[in-house]
């Protein structure tokens, strides 16, 4: 399955394209296929939740995005598996921490419970194929998340997107691209 192409658009108000710097009439939309390498080789993404009284829950998660859909994991009683059993709608981040390089990108959405387990078998295949060693190995930070995964020891959740955004910083150039699924 490939992802349907979204609607794209520049949102002019946080792009160089109204600033008068140099090159900044040449401020273009990241391209989804550009934004899609980067969910596809982002180790890290920040998942924010909403607690059931209405506070925010934010915390770092492994994802990995396979097929137009972007999967994390949790332990059942963390506070994000908790979170989304009321309230399945969160948002996903990743990026880099410069002023002036890289593409920062947040996609919302709902999460739904993996529970299948030929599609968690599949999860399980991409999270190898992206984390390798890490998970793989005995010696690994993460060895055994494939057991978890399979035992329900671990959540998996899956999110596709229904909005995602792009911020872009290169050359002194910034752009704010929107993708409507």
């Amino acid at each position: 399955m490939t992802t349907p192409e979204p609607v794209t658009d520049l949102d002019p108000r946080y792009s160089s394209a109204i600033h008068p710097r140099p090159g900044a009439e040449n401020v273009t939309p990241t391209p989804w296929p550009e934004a899609q390498r980067h969910l596809e080789e982002a180790e890290i993404f920040w998942v924010s939740t909403v607690r059931d009284d209405g506070r925010l829950h934010v915390t770092p998660v492994l994802a990995a995005w396979h097929d137009g859909v972007l999967y994390f994991s949790t332990g059942p009683e963390e506070q994000k598996a908790k979170n989304l059993a009321q309230n399945a709608h969160c948002a996903l981040t990743t990026g880099r921490n410069s002023l002036t390089e890289g593409l920062d990108l947040i996609v919302e959405g709902t999460a739904e419970h993996v529970t299948d387990p030929a599609k968690v078998e599949e999860v399980i295949a991409v999270y190898e194929a992206k984390y390798g060693e890490h998970i793989t190995s005995p010696e690994g930070t993460l060895h055994g998340m494939s057991d978890a995964f399979r035992t329900g020891r671990a959540v998996v959740f899956a999110v596709e997107p229904d909005t995602a955004y792009g911020f872009g910083r290169e050359g002194g150039l910034f752009s704010h691209t929107r993708w409507a699924f």
